[in-house]
């Protein structure tokens, strides 16, 4: 019975997938549905703490968006790329690793791309190598950052268990960063040079189809710096909130507020700024791509997270015993399980939501899940992300592409180095620094 049931789990996430967008929330449901009318089982509270937490920060982030702030975060990064063309390899990375982590949402590195692609082409580098581990950086990136949605995720489910904010931040962020600059490294030279790549060359005797120019060409308003001085600050007291308690309201026997409330609360403030004060257009906010695509993470985490949960807390007393030794003797092996749903899921924060409660449940310290968070960084795995298929469209000269046997894509090597680098160092920092 419980292989069925588990059946029906899988199959409900793989439909999703394929339907994409709020689908896989919805099949969540029709999982959920043949779960408790048909097998009765039970079924758990869906992570509403968790889904109001990223709501709050996705409302702050589509508002920057609708202030034009996201704009010129984009100005900014492309002045430091355009300034430092020749380490563009390296600088690549580096700035969209920063702006995602600052932003919350790999929006602005998504801007980008066109941009790392010009520059490399006229500095002759390949580009596949600065656009490739550009993508994977604004991936890890996510999970270093203290306001995107799969850290507030994570800080939800371990805040019970006395994990606070600076301890998630202290270990993602060094080991996602060095094993970013470590991929970029490894791939500084990977693929022929651009003036000896053929497909190149056939291309340029074709005539290159023209650049795609920024989005970005309008005046960037005072209201626009405005809202990301406001974005930032709340960044930086969600940081500080978690870091000193004592800062926090205290409500005698409930004790301090939680940190989701606080962070609900500042960044539902933060939005409110930016309506008030730098004058967000409110129908561009709510239509808006960030908020749009987080909107689609809450559903996906409403459904599938809840699916997920009730079955295995129907099935613990079954499940536990079996895999239990193996979990306790060899831990790391749960960060398979957190690549694997990453690239069915697509989302970081539904992956996140999704399979660190059974990892609780399964007697994992929640030390070693910090260590494994990085791993949900897999959907890079199949070349269907957005930002890879852009990045492809985005290179004139046809040296970031999908190979002939679909794994063998331009995202593959830069993203599997950087993803098992960030694991090791995570286990690495966590074991001293937590």
């Amino acid at each position: 019975m419980i292989l069925l049931q588990f059946l029906i789990v899988i199959l409900a996430i793989f439909i999703g997938a394929r339907l994409g967008g709020i689908g896989l929330g919805a099949m969540g449901g029709v999982g959920l549905a043949i779960l408790t009318f048909v097998f009765n089982l039970q079924p758990t509270s869906p992570p509403i703490d968790v889904m109001l937490m990223i709501l709050a920060v996705v409302t702050a982030a589509a508002t920057l968006q609708a202030t034009g702030g996201m704009n010129y975060l984009v100005k900014v990064a492309e002045k430091i790329l355009r300034k430092n063309p020749n380490s563009i390899t390296f600088m690549a990375p580096l700035v969209t690793y920063l702006f995602t982590f600052f932003a919350g949402t790999g929006h602005v590195a998504y801007s980008l791309l066109p941009v790392i692609s010009e520059v490399a082409r006229e500095q002759k580098v390949r580009p596949e190598r600065p656009l490739s581990i550009a993508v994977i950086a604004s991936q890890q990136a996510i999970v270093a950052s203290p306001i995107s949605a799969a850290t507030v995720a994570l800080l939800g489910i371990l805040s019970p268990y006395g994990i606070t904010l600076p301890q998630i931040l202290m270990v993602t962020i060094p080991a996602t960063l060095l094993a970013i600059m470590f991929s970029a490294f490894m791939i500084r030279n990977k693929g022929a040079e651009l003036e000896k790549d053929l497909e190149y060359q056939k291309r340029l005797k074709k005539g290159l189809k023209k650049a795609e120019t920024s989005d970005f060409d309008s005046v960037i308003t005072s209201s626009a710096k405005l809202s990301v001085i406001f974005f930032m600050a709340a960044a930086v007291i969600i940081v500080v909130l978690g870091t000193f308690e004592q800062l926090r309201p205290s409500f005698g026997d409930d004790g301090v507020m939680s940190m989701a409330a606080t962070i609900q609360i500042v960044m539902l403030t933060v939005a409110a700024l930016n309506l008030l004060v730098c004058k967000a257009d409110v129908d561009e906010v709510a239509s808006g791509s960030v908020f749009r695509s987080g909107c689609i993470a809450v559903v996906a985490i409403f459904g599938i997270a809840w699916l997920g949960d009730t079955f295995f807390q129907a099935n613990m007393d079954t499940i536990e015993p079996a895999i239990e030794g193996m979990v306790t003797s060899a831990p790391w092996i749960f960060a398979f399980a957190l690549f694997a749903m990453s690239i069915l899921l697509n989302s970081q924060a539904a992956t996140t939501v999704s399979l660190m409660p059974l990892g609780l449940a399964l007697g994992i310290s929640p030390v070693l899940l910090i260590a494994m968070f990085p791993a949900v960084n897999g959907y890079f795995f199949l070349p269907n992300y957005g930002p890879i298929i852009a990045a492809i469209g985005f290179d004139r000269t046809g040296t970031t592409k999908i190979g002939k046997y679909v794994f063998n894509h331009s995202f593959m090597v830069p993203g599997l180095i950087a993803i098992i680098t960030s694991l090791v160092l995570g286990f690495l920092f966590a074991g001293i620094l937590l």
